[in-house]
């Protein structure tokens, strides 16, 4: 499936700032089943803008804005194929503790920051587990939002995984956060996964404003002398990610891969408007 999207952040300050500095992270990741076929980024005021990898594997664009200015416009326009995603890989919990298994998983086994403890989480972690890993990551993909409700505005940005068991409700960064740590909690490495997710209107149509999207990846082991696979899941739409799904970066947690990270010098109140387009492409389409 091919996608051209469109994204466009809007900053509008009520009086000068200065001395921005920005880091954004909206290119398109190049996976083994996504690749990237055109790419750019446009900034007003204009900027020389630089890009690095970062220790995840995501690019990273900084630019630095040092004049006064009033308003900020920062445009990305992509165009990328997904293919469907291997089928998950099937091996026993046994190869979870193999020295290879681990090797692969590295930090994304390591507790997902300052984890809730108690009753309510042990109660999750057991009610997913399953004969398999792989069927354990199927179950919690339904489990989640069978308990909480998504909801808009019930938590931000900076809310925890206490907010979420608390209040009952989210969206799907907390989702997620609950999810990396029940995988880990059973030994499976996961890690947090940024990105865009096309889902059409109800009126249907090739085309959808759409939001940043979260959604994880469990390594899962193989059978034999297979290699473990990463396999992206949507605890927030109860299912394994595909091609819908349009990975930019990944990280530990949401902090690992914000679309948008900035500090300025000056008083002002800032007014934010961001949009993302997606428009799905016949094979072959043009221009983005």
């Amino acid at each position: 499936m091919k996608y051209s999207i469109r994204y466009l952040t809007e900053y509008r300050y009520d009086s000068p700032v200065y001395d921005q500095h920005n880091a954004l992270r909206v290119r398109p990741a190049v996976t083994a089943n996504q690749s990237l076929d055109a790419f750019e980024v446009r900034v007003d005021p204009a900027a020389r803008l630089h890009s690095y990898t970062d220790y995840f594997g995501t690019e990273v664009i900084e630019f630095n804005l040092i004049e006064g200015h009033e308003r900020l416009s920062i445009e990305a326009r992509a165009r990328v194929t997904n293919e469907k995603p291997p089928d998950p890989a099937g091996g026993g919990w046994e190869q979870l503790a193999t020295p290879a298994y681990r090797e692969a998983a590295g930090e994304f086994l390591l507790p997902a920051g300052e984890q809730p403890t108690g009753p309510a989480v042990d109660e999750l972690a057991a009610a997913v587990r399953r004969d398999t890993p792989a069927e354990t990551l199927q179950a919690l993909t339904e489990a989640i939002p069978a308990r909480f409700e998504y909801k808009k505005g019930a938590t931000y940005v900076g809310s925890t995984v206490e907010d979420l068991l608390g209040g009952g409700a989210g969206v799907c960064q907390d989702f997620v956060h609950l999810g990396l740590i029940l995988l880990r909690t059973h030994g499976i490495a996961a890690r947090y996964v940024s990105g865009y997710l096309f889902a059409a209107s109800e009126a249907g149509g090739d085309s959808a404003e759409v939001e940043t999207h979260a959604w994880l990846e469990a390594l899962l082991p193989a059978s034999g002398d297979e290699a473990a696979l990463w396999t992206g899941a949507d605890p927030t739409n109860r299912g394994l990610a595909g091609e819908q799904h349009v990975k930019i970066g990944h990280g530990r947690f949401y902090s690992d891969v914000p679309p948008i990270k900035g500090v300025f010098r000056g008083t002002a109140r800032a007014e934010l408007d961001a949009t993302v387009q997606m428009t799905r492409l016949e094979n072959g389409a043009g221009g983005s």
